[in-house]
């Protein structure tokens, strides 16, 4: 079968995150990070919903995959506050909340923290300036 037109990618399905322990991992994103669970297959892998885009954790044998993941950015409203909660839940951060881009009408912010697996993850909050 042949398709005509490029290829053009856009929406997001899943995104793996490779982890060393399983139940440590699903703690943290169930329990500390207050991620929806879906469900675990077999002792290897563990589903999330991240509001219509699926996270894998996936206990990896060493090899090909195991290697450090991708940053996931997570979309905040209020991004000083989510900081000082994870902080607060003992969530290893990274670095305080600050500005990445000055924009016309409102600031980028980002503020970087580990997981239980020691994958960086990151919070980040467009906030227009008044």
């Amino acid at each position: 079968m042949t398709t005509q037109g490029p290829l053009s990618l856009s929406h997001i399905g899943q995104i793996s995150v490779r982890v060393h322990d399983i139940e440590r991992a699903v703690a943290f994103y169930r329990d500390t990070l207050g991620m929806k669970y879906l469900f675990t297959a077999g002792e290897q892998l563990a589903f999330f919903d991240c509001d219509g885009v699926r996270l894998m954790l996936d206990r990896l044998e060493p090899g090909e995959f195991d290697h450090p993941s991708s940053i996931i950015y997570f979309e905040v409203d209020d991004i000083n506050r989510s900081h000082d909660v994870l902080e607060q839940k003992g969530v290893r951060m990274i670095s305080q909340p600050h500005i990445i881009n000055k924009g016309e009408t409102g600031d980028l912010w980002m503020t970087f923290f580990r997981d239980s697996e020691d994958n960086v993850l990151a919070l980040m909050s467009e906030v227009e300036r008044i």
